[in-house]
C-alpha cells in the first residue's frame, strides 16, 4: 500500500461528495498518486462504501465491470473490476432518472442474478452459481465517472466503486435454468434506434462465469456474495452516452426487456 490511511479517507470523502453533488473531481486519483496499488484502490472503495452506509445507505448487492472485451478496449483496461451496490442507486422500471443527479452518465445492458444462497470463494464454479441463483432479471446499469471527462484508469474506476451510479431493474424474474446464457441475445435501443447488439458470450465468455470470477476475486479480500443479493454480471456491450429526454430499452432474448427515461 502506497497511499496513507489518512489520504484514503480523504479520497473516499472526495468521491462521495462528487457523486452526491454531481460535480466531478478535476484531477484523477492516479494522476495524483502515480504509484498507487490495487490494494489502495479497493481500500478507497471500501472506505467510500462505509461512508455511504454511515449516511443511511444499505448494501443490496455487487457488480462486475469491464467483463466485455469491447468495453475493456473502449476504456483501455486489461481486467475486470467490481463495485458494491446500495439501495440509494436502485430503481425499478418506469421510474424516471434525473440528469441533475449525474455527471456524464453512460448506459450498459446486463443481467442481474438474484442469489438464494451464499457464494464464497475460492474455487466457485459456474455450477455453483447456477445452484445458488434464485433467478435472473433484465437490468440497465447507469455508469458515471466522478473523474472529469471520464479521465480514468482501472485503479480510478475501482476506487470510484467501478463507476456505478444507478441500476434499473426489470419487473420480470425468470429461472436461470430456462436459458442458454452464453447465446442469449441482447438489443439495446435509445429513442427507438439500435445502439448495440450482443450475446451473453461477450460477458467473460458466459455471464455465470463472470459471477463465479467475482466470488473468487472477493475471497482475496475476505468478502463473499450473500444470499438475497443482486449481482450484476457485467455489460454485454460497450457503453453509450445519454442526455435528458432519452429513452433507453434493453431487450434480452426470452428474458424480456427493461427500460428507463432520463429527465432534466
Amino acid at each position: 500500500m502506497f497511499i496513507s490511511k489518512k489520504d484514503i479517507k480523504l479520497i473516499a470523502k472526495e468521491l462521495y461528495e462528487a457523486e452526491k453533488n454531481a460535480k466531478p473531481i478535476e484531477k484523477s486519483i492516479t494522476d495524483r498518486y502515480s504509484d498507487m496499488t490495487l490494494q489502495d484502490a479497493y481500500s478507497i472503495q471500501l472506505e467510500l462504501i462505509d461512508l455511504k452506509q454511515q449516511n443511511g445507505e444499505v448494501i443490496i448487492g455487487k457488480k462486475i465491470g469491464f467483463t466485455s472485451e469491447k468495453l475493456r478496449k473502449q476504456f483501455n483496461v486489461t481486467e475486470p473490476d467490481y463495485g458494491i451496490l446500495t439501495n440509494a442507486g436502485t430503481f425499478m422500471e418506469n421510474t424516471p432518472i434525473s440528469m441533475s443527479t449525474l455527471i456524464e452518465p453512460r448506459i450498459e445492458g446486463e443481467i442481474a442474478f438474484v442469489l438464494k444462497e451464499d457464494l464464497k470463494g475460492p474455487n466457485v464454479t459456474i455450477v455453483d452459481v447456477y445452484n445458488a441463483t434464485k433467478g435472473i432479471i433484465p437490468c440497465i446499469e447507469v455508469v458515471d465517472s466522478r473523474m472529469k471527462n471520464w479521465n480514468m484508469k482501472l485503479l480510478d474506476s475501482i476506487s470510484d466503486n467501478a463507476s456505478n451510479a444507478k441500476i434499473v431493474l426489470g419487473t420480470k424474474m425468470e429461472s436461470l435454468d430456462k436459458f442458454d446464457l452464453k447465446h442469449m441475445g441482447l438489443v439495446v435501443t435509445k429513442n427507438g434506434y439500435v445502439m448495440e447488439t450482443a450475446a451473453g458470450a461477450a460477458v467473460f465468455g458466459h455471464p455465470a462465469y463472470s459471477v463465479a470470477w467475482l466470488a473468487n476475486k472477493l475471497s482475496e479480500f475476505g468478502i463473499y456474495l450473500k444470499k438475497g443479493e443482486i449481482i450484476l454480471s457485467g455489460s454485454f456491450t460497450p457503453v453509450f452516452d445519454v442526455k435528458a429526454n432519452d429513452y433507453v430499452e434493453a431487450t434480452f432474448d426470452g428474458l424480456g426487456s427493461v427500460s428507463v427515461r432520463f429527465v432534466d
